[in-house]
């Protein structure tokens, strides 16, 4: 299994998009991926958008981007309340700044927004939310899947095969 030696975050909090965490953790984990959810508080159990839960492994305090070899933000509206915790922008700026694979789809990108990780960078979310991802300093283009250096984003849920395939194989490199 090509990523079994590899750790990956995956973010959680209320009102994630189902699809959009369910479907890669569960491409990553058949890979051999070790992914740990990751949220405000450890062992609670966060709803998404559409009834599925998740209960988080760890809390956001608890893991240090030296650990990991990636991260995943998921959409819905998860990523308007994972934006606002100093912790997660740090990580995901550690991540950046180690160049290790991150993945954001559909709103997930106002995380990388506020992580302040964008300027230059091209790049692709939900419609949504383009003019803060250019805003940022992006350019964002409409495909169903961008991958720029190390980061990997996606519009929407019909997008995850390329998404999730597209996050697998440059996790596979790093």
């Amino acid at each position: 299994m090509r990523l079994a030696d590899k750790k990956v975050v995956c973010y959680v909090e209320e009102e994630f998009e189902d699809l959009e965490l369910w479907y890669p953790v569960m491409r990553l984990r058949e890979e051999g991926a070790t992914v740990h959810f990751v949220g405000p508080q450890a062992n609670k159990k966060y709803i998404g958008k559409y009834g599925v839960p998740c209960e988080s492994d760890k809390a956001m305090g608890d893991v240090s981007a030296e650990n990991y070899d990636g991260v995943l933000v998921p959409g819905g509206w998860a990523p308007d309340k994972l934006r606002r915790y100093p912790e997660i922008l740090t990580f995901i700026q550690e991540m950046h700044k180690a160049k290790k694979p991150i993945g954001h789809i559909c709103h997930a990108g106002w995380v990388l927004v506020s992580a302040k990780i964008l300027q230059g960078v091209t790049t692709t979310s939900t419609p949504g939310i383009k003019d803060d991802i250019e805003n940022a300093g992006a350019t964002w283009i409409d495909e169903e899947v961008v991958v720029d250096g190390h980061i990997v984003g996606a519009r929407r849920p019909p997008d995850l095969p390329a998404y999730a395939k597209a996050f697998a194989d440059l996790l596979a490199k790093a």
